[in-house]
């Protein structure tokens, strides 16, 4: 209620405003202002204790309450403000804002906070009212404020309590590095009522987000040490490598790098803010090789590294794609096992983008025996070894003196390889009767390797069989006509009259590609395959014809031509026919072969197991590749049948180079063929879009098969023994080798022991060490006359031989074991071969000769030579006394080896030989005689010196004197040796005396003795006088 005051204010322009507490809401002091602001008399009044008047300077026409300003226009200038005292209660709480965000560097402590912290509280008025210059106006006082949260290292502080501001500080040093910012809530509480500050009231929970501000403490660090790269010269590339630095600090601002700089000067390289190094002219590495460049880097707080880091560029020459580390020659010494070939072979692909890369790595050995390094046994002995049956008819055997119908073949004059023929349009061979049995109704086959070019369209015989006499009839032939392969094989007369299947055409290249291919021909009629270098082929066509009409004429079997009636028409070859004179009519070759042969063999029978076809063509050497589990991956890997091609593909290159640097060469024979094995390898790169983006070069090198260490074969037993003649008659016959040895050494060079210092004077020793292999051969000759086999003959236990797989052929020259078996097994047969001879009467002595062989005659054993001597006996008598255990007339070879390391060879047994009587009763005599010679000239020497010693007595007797007087003393044991050395002397001469000669060393020593008598004179004549005087008996003395 308001009311006007009374006129006697007036001068004082009072008014009076009364106000009813309950119009207050709450009550509290009222005042009201009007006119300018001036300093006016307010009065406040106060129920318990009254008006109170203070000057105070109010705004014009305003009007508070309890702290609340109000414009209120007022007629009057002046104002009486009335004061209603408020309840004594603390009605509300603290007020703060719902968020603070606020930053707070790693170097301070107080948190700067947006909006400021300050509560606010409608409580009023406060505790104690005077405190306040003008109480209304001041807000509630806030006595704290507390931080709820984990590990939040701050505080609030109470900055002033009647403005309720306050301020957030750290207890402890912040690093921005462990913690960036920090989230907590924060409440405010006031101070109460009354003195004691009852009642106090709290806030709500604020939210306050503070981020700590970095420092740049910490400088950049390089992630590297140093840096490598290479250039390639003339070529100015973007960018060469990138150097990247870092630092720890955890502000964009100091954390991230923003420059980087070359410190080096004059270095034609430049680095961006990024670390891109690149060059800034054109390289060339004849000017220099290497450049070294030191590069430091800043923060963005242009703080610089602490340590600057080393670049090293390498200029490369200009880059050339290819296969690099290789080497165009690799030695492969025998025996070692599998051999890498490029161990350290890399691609360079010169940096540019690959899809993928085809490799292929091929081994040239077609210079090598038949196509490769292959067992160089017989082609009988391989049919053997691959499991073939028995019955393999070898037509090219290796010439020998039982098996000489290819003596006149011109060959490859050498035994590193297979024996090879060649025939060059002039010769053929005509194989004997009796070494192919053929009946053309049963399944039987033919193999053959073969080497031919396309020398025109003729024909060409490998093999035939036609009519020996009258008719020109070809019965089975092998043929070539252009790059065609032709079978005929006609039906035998007895067949009933209609077509058959009788000619089989194969058109294929290896006929005609100067390679060397081995084929097999399957004949079991009507149909016929073939295979090559073990691929089947069927016939191209078949063409029929009849069967033979039927005679009686032989055959005649010929490899290298055709046997035919010579018709007086000139025949389709270009050389002239051999002629050869026959009954029936003039004969001669035609159709003759050009080219090479070797193992030329029918069977009966056919090869049905692939495995002996594979076994028969297989090389023993070849390209093998074995990758390992952590290189190779991805690697595509294909070889061919021979082993001699090997295919990579990949789209990695560094895992296509650990498959390439696993290439082995392999070769598994004991003793190889030594020579050079070409390489060559060739690539193709493509790239993403598919097509080929650089070139690779071939890649050409060789492998050098060194020579292996070549095997000595000795043969050692009894040279010389003597056997009764009924020996050589009985069906047992003489063993010709007893006590035969077969043993085979390699001598290897044993470098010295050192300390790795080179010694000139010290020598390589040279060690001999016993191998064990195979033989293919041995053959036993008859020296001198051949064999008579009306009277003599060589014979063998043919049932222990089948045991062992080893067969014999024999002729007048001997016999030929053939076939691969052990040294051991050969020497077991050849100790059961007898010779027997049953007309000994002329027979005084046979020389034989055994010779073995190794790899068809590439290694010879020394020839080993035995002579028997046959005793002839007129009156054989049995002898119950000890003469019947006659001596032995054996001579055993003693035969000096060099050190087997640890192999000794025991000195062979004489075998026991028994002589005749008459042998006996020789020996007998001429020992008596030599002993009654002896015994004569032992007398004569005896009655010698007896005369001599008469003589010297005698002169000495008639010089003596007295010597009574005298006392001599002489050593007893000087006498003693004095008198055996003699007789020791005298012992040796008789012994060298009786073997040079008898009675005229006899004569000799004599007179050397009484020259030696002579040149003595009379001193030497008295001493031996004196000291024969002086010797006493010493018959008791024991020595």
């Amino acid at each position: 209620m308001l009311r006007r005051p009374a006129p006697a204010l007036a001068p004082a322009a009072r008014l009076l405003l009364l106000l009813a507490a309950g119009l207050l809401g709450g009550g509290g002091g009222v005042w009201a202002t009007r006119g300018a602001p001036d300093d006016v008399d307010v009065t406040f009044h106060d129920v318990t204790s009254g008006p109170r008047t203070q000057q105070r300077s109010l705004h014009k026409g305003s009007v508070g309450v309890a702290g609340k300003a109000f414009l209120v226009p007022l007629p009057s200038s002046a104002v009486t403000l009335a004061f209603l005292p408020p309840p004594s209660v603390n009605k509300h709480k603290p007020w703060l804002e719902p968020t603070y965000h606020g930053i707070v560097t790693e170097n301070d402590n107080t948190v700067l906070l947006d909006p400021p912290l300050i509560a606010l509280d409608k409580d009023a008025p406060l505790r104690f009212a005077e405190s306040f210059e003008v109480t209304v106006t001041k807000e509630g006082e806030i006595c704290g404020f507390t931080i709820h949260g984990q590990n939040v290292p701050f505080d609030a502080v109470v900055v002033d309590k009647s403005t309720g501001e306050g301020e957030i500080r750290s207890r402890e040093k912040l690093d921005c590095e462990l913690q960036k910012d920090y989230t907590f809530t924060i409440q405010a509480y006031d101070c109460g009522k009354g003195p004691d500050g009852a009642g106090m009231k709290k806030s709500h929970k604020a939210t306050v987000h503070i981020q700590v501000n970095d420092v740049n403490e910490y400088a950049p660090v390089f992630k590297e040490k140093s840096y490598k790269a290479s250039v390639v010269e003339g070529k100015q590339s973007g960018s060469i490598l990138r150097v990247e630095a870092v630092d720890a600090d955890c502000s964009p601002q100091f954390s991230q790098i923003c420059s980087y700089e070359i410190v080096t000067p004059d270095v034609p390289f430049t680095v961006d803010k990024d670390g891109y190094i690149k060059n800034t002219e054109k390289l060339s590495s004849g000017k220099e090789h290497q450049y070294k460049l030191t590069v430091t880097a800043y923060d963005c707080g242009k703080k610089r590294a602490t340590e600057d880091v080393l670049v090293k560029v390498s200029i490369k020459p200009t880059c050339t794609p290819g296969w690099q580390g290789w080497s165009n020659r690799i030695e492969y010494e025998p025996g070692t096992g599998a051999l890498a070939v490029f161990p350290n072979i890399q691609l360079e692909t010169c940096d540019e983008p690959i899809a993928s890369v085809q490799v292929t790595v091929e081994l040239e050995t077609s210079h090598i025996g038949k196509g490769c390094d292959r067992d160089t046994y017989s082609e009988k002995s391989l049919h053997r070894l691959c499991g073939a049956a028995a019955g393999t008819a070898e037509l090219l055997p290796s010439p020998s003196s039982s098996l000489n119908w290819t003596i006149g073949l011109p060959t490859d004059n050498g035994h590193d390889s297979d024996q090879v023929f060649e025939f060059n349009g002039t010769q053929a061979v005509r194989i004997p009767d009796g070494i192919v049995s053929l009946d053309p109704k049963e399944p039987f086959t033919i193999s053959v390797w073969m080497r031919h070019g396309p020398f025109g369209r003729k024909k060409e015989t490998v093999l035939c069989s036609s009519d020996k006499t009258d008719m020109n009839r070809h019965h089975y032939s092998l043929y070539i006509h252009g790059c065609r392969l032709i079978f005929l094989l006609r039906q035998d007369p007895s067949e009933e009259r209609k077509y058959r299947p009788a000619e089989f055409h194969w058109k294929l290249n290896q006929v005609c590609d100067e390679e060397w291919h081995h084929f097999v021909l399957n004949v079991e009629f009507p149909s016929v395959t073939l295979y090559v270098d073990g691929v089947s082929h069927e016939p191209l066509s078949v063409t029929e014809d009849y069967p033979l009409h039927p005679t009686k004429i032989e055959t005649q079997l010929v490899v290298g031509a055709c046997w035919q009636e010579y018709s007086g028409v000139e025949s389709d070859n270009e050389t002239e026919p051999v002629t050869v004179a026959s009954a029936g009519g003039d004969q001669h070759m035609t159709q003759f072969f050009r080219g090479n042969l070797a193992g030329l063999t029918i069977r009966s029978g056919k090869l049905a197991d692939k495995k002996v076809i594979d076994c028969l063509y297989t090389c023993k050497e070849g390209l093998d590749l074995q990758v390992p589990e952590d290189g190779g991956r991805g690697v595509q890997i294909q070889a061919s049948s021979s082993q001699a091609v090997l295919t990579l593909e990949g789209d990695d290159v560094g895992e296509l180079d650990k498959a390439m640097q696993h290439v082995s060469y392999l070769n598994s024979r004991q003793f190889p063929t030594p020579g050079i094995r070409r390489l060559k390898i060739t690539s193709t790169v493509k790239c993403f879009n598919e097509a080929t983006c650089i070139e690779v070069p071939p890649v050409e090198g060789y492998v050098m098969v060194l020579q292996p260490e070549e095997p000595k074969i000795s043969l050692s037993g009894i040279h010389h023994f003597a056997r009764a003649a009924s020996e050589f008659e009985s069906p047992e016959g003489v063993f010709l080798f007893p006590e035969l040895r077969i043993i085979s050494t390699i001598t290897r060079e044993v470098e010295p022991e050192s300390d790795g210092a080179e010694d000139p004077t010290v020598q390589e020793s040279l060690v001999s060490e016993e191998i064990v292999h195979d033989l293919d051969t041995c053959e036993v000759t008859v020296e001198g006359e051949e064999l008579n086999p009306e009277q003599e003959s060589l014979e063998m236990d043919m049932a222990h031989l089948q045991q062992k797989g080893i067969e014999v052929s024999h002729s007048d020259l001997g016999v030929v074991f053939t076939g691969v078996d052990t040294m051991a097994n050969y020497e077991e047969v050849l100790h059961l071969l007898r010779y027997r001879n049953w007309h000994t009467r002329s027979l005084l002595d046979r020389k034989f000769k055994l010779v073995c062989s190794e790899l068809n005659g590439r290694y010879l054993s020394n020839e080993f030579k035995v002579e028997v001597n046959v005793i002839h006996t007129a009156n054989p008598v049995e002898h119950a006394n000890h003469m019947a255990a006659q001596p032995q007339f054996v001579h055993p070879e003693h035969r000096s080896f060099v050190d087997l390391s640890g192999h000794n060879l025991a000195n062979p047994h004489p075998f026991a030989v028994v002589p005749s009587t008459a042998t006996v009763v020789i020996v007998v005599c001429v020992s008596f005689l030599v002993f009654m010679i002896i015994l004569g000239v032992f007398r004569i020497r005896a009655a010698h010196q007896r005369t001599m010693r008469d003589q010297d007595t005698g002169k000495e007797n008639e010089m003596d004197w007295d010597d009574s007087a005298l006392t001599i003393t002489v050593n007893p044991m000087e006498t003693y040796e004095d008198q055996h050395s003699s007789e020791e002397e005298e012992e040796e001469e008789e012994e060298e005396e009786s073997e040079d000669g008898e009675e005229e060393e006899d004569i000799t020593s004599a007179e050397s003795e009484s020259s030696e008598e002579e040149e003595g004179g009379p001193g030497d004549g008295q001493n031996a006088t004196r000291q024969q005087q002086l010797e006493w008996d010493d018959s008791t003395l024991s020595y």
